[in-house]
């Protein structure tokens, strides 16, 4: 059987639009430090992202950035900007805050921070990703005391290594390899 092929009808924004989107992120980031009262400093934005998500606040060895994805804001450029900007913005904010490794990733410091920005503490975008590029990931069966779950290649793989572990959200217990006996 083979895949059937993707066909991309969506272009990604353009050079002006990504000023705009680049010049927004600045400003927004300006914004939260006059609300702080604390200089934060403005950091590289891309637009190399793909798949189902808008925006990514990313950091690695100590270095930040904020990753768009180019599909996405074409097709909803005035949402993208209004939410995803101020969204990736709170995640840098909070990081330089709290320290990302301190606080939940949407908890309270992060919705805080939107709420001073301007923005609704909404955590996803429900996007039509038709004609979209999206890497689309195999998912894993893995089962708790009280349903089965389809989680991740990435959650599957931190599984494997040892360096996560999850729980089921209803019956809180830990989830396990469908496959695997108890």
């Amino acid at each position: 059987m083979t895949k059937p092929e993707i066909v991309i009808t969506v272009e990604p924004i353009n050079e002006r639009l990504e000023r705009q989107v680049r010049t927004s992120t600045a400003e927004c980031i300006a914004r939260a430090g006059q609300i702080y009262a604390q200089a934060f400093p403005q950091i590289p934005v891309r637009f190399d992202l793909n798949g189902r998500a808008a925006g990514m606040y990313k950091v690695r060895d100590n270095n930040r950035e904020i990753r768009y994805n180019p599909y996405i804001f074409a097709r909803y450029f005035d949402d993208n900007l209004a939410t995803t900007v101020p969204h990736e913005v709170a995640h840098y904010v909070v990081d330089l805050m709290y320290g990302a490794a301190r606080v939940r990733p949407h908890g309270i410091e992060w919705q805080r921070v939107m709420l001073a920005l301007g923005a609704e503490p909404s955590v996803t975008g429900r996007y039509d990703l038709s004609g979209m590029p999206i890497r689309r990931q195999k998912r894993h069966s893995y089962r708790c005391a009280c349903m089965i779950h389809q989680i991740s290649t990435v959650r599957h793989n931190k599984i494997l290594r040892g360096s996560a572990h999850y729980h089921c959200r209803k019956c809180k217990s830990a989830i396990r390899p469908a496959t695997e006996r108890k």
